[in-house]
């Protein structure tokens, strides 16, 4: 909804999930590190096999990090460079761990958090992922907390309830707080 109000989006998950998917950039790193079980005969990351080793295992989770971290940040600096070169006023960066992160929140001008409770954050990751309740609670007992979240928030939505109108109408008045 932002891209709509005219920012230019750059989403650090959607560029991990790059780096990972087939002929990715990390692939070839992570079947060195982790072996090829660890890959899908399509050639990507087996994303459900590392995720179940590095909620169990911290140090590989330290390790894959180190692998698809800083290919994400060569990717974003391209991308923003790109961005600026084409005069983009407004540079949202979409970042799932900018709190657990600590750099992140340093590098930006304002952070602006969707936010909902949780129970409504779990069922809505069993629904979009096919996850079990437990699954879900995993990843979000390894993340930051929503108090952590909205503490570094500047700005937050609140998206409980709100309607597709209800959520566009509160994007478009955040969009015009960011110069759009």
């Amino acid at each position: 909804m932002l891209a709509e109000c005219g920012a230019v989006i750059v989403d650090a998950d959607a560029i991990s999930r790059q780096t990972t998917a087939a002929g990715g950039a990390a692939i070839q790193s992570i079947e060195q590190i982790f072996g090829a079980s660890f890959i899908t005969p399509a050639g990507a990351l087996d994303r459900d096999a590392m995720r179940q080793l590095v909620f169990s295992d911290p140090a590989a989770k330290l390790r894959l990090e180190a692998i698809v971290h800083p290919l994400v940040t060569q990717e974003t600096v391209r991308q923003v460079r790109a961005a600026e070169s084409a005069g983009a006023r407004c540079l949202v960066f979409d970042v799932p761990l900018l709190v657990e992160s600590g750099r992140w929140r340093h590098q930006v001008d304002q952070v602006l958090v969707v936010d909902c409770t949780e129970e409504r954050q779990i069922s809505r990751v069993m629904a979009r992922n096919d996850w079990t309740r437990e699954a879900v609670q995993k990843v979000m007992n390894a993340q930051a907390s929503r108090a952590q979240r909205l503490a570094a928030a500047d700005v937050c939505i609140y998206n409980d309830s709100l309607s597709l109108a209800e959520l566009a109408s509160l994007t478009r008045d955040v969009a015009a707080g960011f110069g759009l």
